[in-house]
């Protein structure tokens, strides 16, 4: 089960930049729980985006339960990997 559900939406204006977007619901955890996989989201976000994004769309993380025990490199690489199916 992955940690997180990616949505992605081009914006179809002249911008290119790339916007994300970051949602923990309470159904995960604490709110604890749930900073801390947001930080952890951005800076996944940080780190692949710029590389593997899609320009001028917005990008949605939204976390699910298994997605803080999950290690740091496997979310990486299924961010990037979800990243790569959807170009």
């Amino acid at each position: 089960m992955l940690g997180f559900v990616l949505l992605v939406r081009a914006r179809d204006d002249a911008d290119s930049t790339m916007r994300i977007g970051i949602t923990v619901s309470k159904k995960v955890g604490n709110a604890v729980v749930r900073n801390r996989m947001k930080r952890r989201f951005r800076a996944l976000a940080r780190e692949v985006l710029p590389a593997a994004g899609i320009p001028g769309a917005d990008h949605v993380l939204i976390g699910r339960n298994g997605g803080i025990e999950r290690d740091y490199a496997d979310l990486k690489a299924e961010l990037a990997k979800a990243l790569a199916r959807l170009r």
